[in-house]
């Protein structure tokens, strides 16, 4: 068969294609539905569980079985997203109302990760069976799975707004939702008061919702600023953790302060990172009331301990800790959710809206398959009674019947034909029988033994109880102010079960202030050595053995405690390190490797120059990569106060082989070497100066597969080494920039 080419434009193609996969993670991956609050994952956990049975009143069940069964049959996504999905669902610690009841290593509130699915098990949390799951088959529709062979929920029945009770995370192409969680017992009387007055204001909704409410407790500190982020559905909380004042009982003890909760954002490695934060203010003298810090956290609780010196000023201290540490943080909100298959920035009330919305849907789907279903039994009911009243008659047809069809024939249609009447009288009544299908067959199924007196009074009493039922249901069919009084019931319910107390503190809390006493300003020795290790000697001690200290180490320069240390790297990244972040060392103390002070990664990138921040004024960095490209960069451009900026602009392929420091106004000469060992040499002024986002322009040309190995600037002597060489480059003939310029020999 031939192949059959289709030409089409790349671009049209292209954005066809990312649009696709644009809108497949938004809606079927990272964002949640408005109905349910579930990603697809998350729903797909759940129902595979339901439908293996592993409810909370029965034993738990390998993680790993219900992993390998939600992938096979629903989520064919790899395992590692589902595990993590039913993991964070089971921590108390991450939700507002934990779904799954894990049993086994299911990691904790500092970080630690989940024990391997084969060791750890896992059931359905009894909230989860009566608010998520119950009534499944009555209320929502199913669709087909990945290939066709199964069928799955399209969305949960929640009876409760999921979207602000567990909050939702998730990164989409081109947007995000960063959902809070909230109070099960607020949320439900929120939803009460909506539902009594659809008119209601955001303002008095918070009245009775108050706000977000972290399984992690703290405080969240900008009370003011809840009512536009509840109107608009985004913005940011301010959170803070709970600090307690813990008084020494005797004179011997030690006072200390008490950090018994964390903010939501501290989970994770937050708070190991609040524990070095604090070592460091510690060393640097900003925290010197504090004589030690311990984390004595366990399954109660978080207690972070830390003591005091005596008379310690308390307030000062906890000003420092918010100022300096993730002891405060922002949480940003960002209410977005799929409605209707498309992704939209939900107010308060706009998920309120849609909760009551999903309910109105899937009450009157109920209601209408169990009218259905108490219509069809009283339909039955109604023929077994009316056939007790003429059982002689029945039995008269079953006799005289040749089969099963002619006495079935009878019953529906008065059918007399065939049938043998032993009193003729019979026949007459016979041909006036007009049962429905289901109440013949009801009839002919009927045993003897529902004769009997107290079986006919229990078939009457049914019939009673269907006749209420239908009438129940119709009227709550009629209207939704109907559905409203049962909605409202049933939220009282489940707050009266499953409702827990309120965790985090609400307020408006003074601006933490700290202000940092000035340091008296002195100069001291910054000291690197080839492996990255770096400290500050004092000016006597470096004096006294100068020497030795700049023979033993890389680099070796004065600085201002004030000032700040810049290291470029060769993967154009500038990493900057306060002095007063640095340790004052003695003569023969290691230092602090500059990966511990800044993200800089010893294993994968080299240090290509460290100075002053101070030194860099009123000059230019010079930079060269192996690609050939050169530029020069006004120092200003690197005045910043970020702890790490992109010095300049590379390609993938790309490195930077040398930077340099030099003075613009100086005509010196420079040489770029190649591994072909051919060197270019001009004058600097030749270079053009471009802004650090740019790539610079070509210096040198290169052959296939060669690439430029050095930048030298040429010193008096013009010695250089290259290659492993001594050479003098000032013998080297100026050359035009973009040709090879002399081979070196």
């Amino acid at each position: 068969m031939a192949e059959k080419i289709l030409r089409t434009e790349y671009s049209e193609e292209m954005q066809k294609s990312y649009l696709d996969y644009s809108m497949s993670v938004i809606t079927a991956r990272a964002i949640p539905d408005a109905r349910d609050g579930l990603k697809p994952v998350q729903r797909r956990v759940l129902y595979d569980m339901s439908e293996l049975r592993i409810f909370s009143d029965r034993p738990h069940r390998k993680s790993a079985r219900i992993v390998g069964d939600t992938m096979g049959k629903y989520h064919p996504h790899g395992d590692s997203s589902i595990y993590e999905t039913l993991v964070v669902l089971s921590q108390d610690f991450k939700k507002g109302m934990a779904l799954i009841d894990g049993h086994g290593n299911f990691g904790s509130i500092e970080g630690d990760g989940a024990a391997a699915m084969r060791y750890t098990e896992a059931k359905l949390a009894k909230f989860t069976e009566e608010v998520y799951l119950k009534d499944l088959d009555k209320t929502v529709e199913f669709v087909s799975n990945y290939d066709e062979t199964e069928k799955e929920p399209q969305v949960l029945p929640v009876r409760v707004p999921n979207l602000l009770i567990n909050g939702a995370e998730g990164i989409a192409v081109g947007m995000s939702t960063s959902i809070p969680t909230h109070n099960l017992a607020e949320v439900c009387d929120t939803c009460i008061a909506y539902i009594k007055n659809r008119d209601i204001d955001t303002k008095k909704l918070l009245d009775i919702l108050h706000g977000p409410d972290f399984p992690t407790g703290g405080i969240i500190a900008n009370k003011k600023d809840l009512l536009e982020i509840y109107n608009t559905g985004n913005g940011k909380l301010k959170l803070r953790g709970k600090i307690e004042v813990e008084l020494g009982r005797r004179k011997s003890d030690k006072d200390k302060l008490i950090v018994s909760e964390i903010p939501y954002t501290m989970i994770g490695s937050g708070i190991n990172k609040f524990l070095v934060d604090v070592a460091n203010l510690v060393e640097n003298k900003k925290l010197g009331d504090v004589v030690d810090i311990s984390n004595q956290s366990d399954k109660n609780g978080t207690r972070i301990v830390l003591e005091l010196k005596k008379d310690a000023d308390i307030e000062k201290i906890k000003n420092i800790l918010y100022k300096k540490t993730k002891l405060e943080d922002t949480f940003g909100v960002n209410m977005l959710a799929i409605v209707d298959g498309r992704p939209e920035i939900l107010s308060l009330r706009d998920i309120l809206k849609n909760y009551i919305e999903f309910q109105y849907e899937i009450t009157t789907k109920k209601y209408n398959i169990l009218l259905n279903k108490e219509l069809e039994k009283k339909e039955i009911q109604e023929g077994l009674i009316k056939a007790v009243d003429v059982i002689d008659l029945i039995i008269a047809i079953l006799r005289g019947s040749k089969n099963l069809a002619q006495a079935k024939k009878c019953l529906t249609s008065g059918d007399t034909t065939g049938i043998t009447f032993k009193v003729k009288s019979l026949e007459k009544d016979a041909k006036k029988l007009s049962f429905t299908e289901k109440q013949a067959q009801a009839i002919l199924d009927m045993r003897l033994y529902k004769l009997i007196g107290l079986e006919i009074e229990a078939l009457l009493k049914d019939n009673e109880t269907t006749l209420k039922n239908i009438a129940e249901y119709e009227n709550i069919l009629k209207n939704h102010k109907n559905m409203d009084k049962l909605f409202i019931k049933d939220l009282e319910k489940i707050k009266k079960e499953f409702a827990i107390k309120r965790r985090t503190h609400i307020e408006d809390a003074k601006e933490a202030v700290y202000v940092e006493e000035e340091v008296a300003s002195e100069e001291v020795i910054f000291v690197m050595d080839k492996f990255g290790y770096c400290k500050l000697l004092d000016r006597g001690t470096f004096d006294k053995n100068a020497e030795n200290i700049e023979t033993e180490n890389k680099y070796v320069f004065p600085i201002m405690n004030t000032d700040k240390v810049c290291i470029f790297s060769n993967k154009g990244i500038l990493y900057k390190i306060k002095a007063m972040d640095l340790p004052m060392s003695k003569l023969r103390d290691k230092g602090v490797p500059v990966d511990n002070l800044t993200k800089f990664d010893s294993g994968s990138e080299e240090i290509l120059l460290a100075l002053s921040e101070d030194s860099m004024q009123g000059s230019y960095i010079l930079m060269l990569t192996k690609n050939g490209y050169i530029k020069k960069v006004s120092s200003s451009e690197f005045k910043t106060n970020n702890k790490q900026v992109a010095s300049t602009k590379l390609n993938d392929d790309d490195v930077l082989v040398g930077v340099k420091l030099i003075d613009a106004r100086i005509k010196t000469d420079i040489c770029v070497s190649s591994s072909a060992g051919y060197i270019l040499k001009f004058n600097v002024s030749e270079v053009n100066e471009f802004k650090k986002s740019t790539r610079g322009e070509k210096a040198i040309t290169l052959g296939y597969n060669e690439f430029v190995e050095n930048l030298y600037i040429l010193s008096e002597t013009g010695i250089g080494n290259v290659n492993g060489k001594e050479v003098n480059l000032s013998k080297v003939r100026l050359s035009h920039r973009g040709y090879k310029g002399q081979k070196i020999k």
